[in-house]
């Protein structure tokens, strides 16, 4: 060692002897890790829900081998504080592999073992790296395989995202229900293709988004249940080879108690061990809440489209200048925000979907990606969802006279006098509107189709937007 190079200890693997800097907590094979995947430039220590659970598990798994007598009581007790540390926020910075690795995630298992298993020689007294006291392996890793740590780890942590999730689109949904109770009086025009429809209001508009994040939170639900069966016991394929008979059940019980979750063993831990099914579920579950959110998002921007040469109905608040080069330009960059952010997450599925299909006979090996894009989707996602409550959906205002006046002067609206004027006449009514520009209204009162009083109880918000019984009985077609 030269006077300037920091000191190190040396650790053993099976490709050879590795100096690794005498400060750090994780070691060999994690540096080794960090050599080989210079991949996204994300490590763990930028997912914490995963450092989290995999603490959990490896607590969970020392108590259960404590509990069946094949663990001593003074290591169960280093481990389990140690991982406690780690859980309250200590040594993340140690966790330095790439999200994105070879190895069907056995390098972030081996940086979780190797730090817990130095902090735990440091809370026995030890120095890091005196593994023959405690060991990341013959300890830490006991009755485990990176093939049932690491898949439930990603569950736990995609658990903790959904949680987070859910929060945020009930704050979104939230708003969008209390911008339909404002905007229940404002009359517009609805539209289809495109095109004139039938008189709606805005606060109906407002609340179609609100109901559409509602059903999604459902099924975020059911997909957040099948997350919660993991297959911790399973070892190397599912057959349990190197555990206690009884551990599987042991650290169930145990993860469940340390988390808060109520965690299931799967039935058939071989299935469980290939089978990425319910990460694919849950990407399709955010791929379904992407697809509505950013269709609602399209529609506000639609809507608010112009000010002068667009929609013009509603005014989404301005958040800053829209462009370099014209002055006074204001664009809906919040919902274009959450629009590409649909985007990706979409993408991601596709990813999730063909990572998942690619697992082969007894293990998928392609679960870092799994996670890293479930990572991305969930708190991209989550982040969005706040985003467009917190600076668009709550600023949001109605043009109402403008709104008001659309609908006077709409052609569509001459649908809601078919029952009082028959078909026939509606269809006159409406081509003589189209060809000279005037309201449908004017015309109906000057071919004495209606009463005044009559038309003008129709044409309420209350008797356009909703199913009602007809006033006056249909007259007879124009000659």
């Amino acid at each position: 060692m030269t006077a300037n190079a920091l000191p190190t200890r040396i650790e053993h693997d099976l490709i050879g002897d590795r100096a690794v800097p005498a400060d750090a907590y994780y070691g060999v094979h994690t540096l080794r890790a960090v050599e080989n995947f210079p991949i996204s430039g994300q490590t763990l220590s930028q997912a914490p829900d995963l450092i989290n659970a995999l603490a959990a598990i490896k607590e969970a798994a020392a108590e259960a081998n404590c509990q069946l007598g094949i663990l001593s009581r003074e290591i169960a007790d280093a481990i389990g504080a140690a991982c406690r540390e780690i859980r309250e926020g200590a040594l993340h910075d140690q966790f330095i592999v790439d999200l994105i690795q070879g190895g069907a995630g056995t390098s972030t298992n081996m940086n979780a073992n190797e730090v817990i298993a130095n902090r735990a020689l440091e809370l026995m007294g030890h120095a890091k790296g005196e593994y023959q006291f405690l060991h990341p392996n013959e300890h830490v890793n006991m009755g485990q395989s990176t093939n049932d740590v690491y898949p439930t780890a990603l569950k736990l942590a995609a658990w903790a995202g959904i949680q987070r999730l859910s929060g945020a689109m009930g704050v979104l949904r939230t708003a969008f229900a209390e911008k339909a109770v404002e905007f229940s009086d404002v009359l517009k025009m609805g539209r289809t293709q495109l095109q004139d429809a039938v008189p709606m209001t805005l606060g109906q508009e407002f609340g179609t988004y609100a109901r559409m994040l509602s059903e999604d939170e459902l099924r975020l639900a059911e997909a957040a249940q099948l997350i919660c069966e993991i297959n911790l016991g399973a070892t190397a394929i599912g057959t349990g080879i190197t555990a206690h008979p009884l551990y599987a059940a042991k650290v169930c019980e145990n993860l469940s108690r340390i988390t808060g979750i109520t965690l299931i063993t799967a039935p058939d831990l071989i299935e469980a061990t290939q089978d990425c099914g319910a990460f694919v579920q849950l990407s399709g579950v955010l791929k379904r809440i992407v697809v509505k959110l950013s269709k609602s998002c399209s529609d506000l921007r639609l809507l608010s489209s112009g000010p002068r040469a667009g929609f013009n109905e509603i005014n989404l608040p301005a958040m800053q200048a829209g462009s370099s080069i014209m002055p006074g330009k204001v664009n809906p960059v919040i919902p274009e925000v959450v629009n590409q952010v649909a985007f990706e997450v979409i993408g991601n599925d596709v990813t999730i979907s063909m990572a998942a299909e690619a697992g082969q006979l007894q293990l998928n090996a392609f679960e870092p990606i799994i996670f890293y894009s479930l990572h991305r989707s969930l708190t991209h996602l989550t982040a969005a969802c706040l985003t467009l409550e917190k600076n668009c959906v709550r600023g949001i205002t109605a043009n109402r006279e403008r709104l008001r006046d659309m609908v006077e002067h709409s052609i569509g609206i001459v649908t809601a006098l078919n029952p009082y004027i028959g078909y026939s006449n509606a269809t006159e009514v409406a081509l003589e509107a189209h060809r000279t520009g005037r309201g449908v209204v004017e015309i109906v009162l000057e071919r004495g189709l209606m009463a005044p009083e009559t038309l003008k109880a129709v044409l309420q918000p209350d008797t356009l937007t909703r199913p009602t019984e007809i006033l006056v009985p249909a007259a007879k077609p124009a000659q």
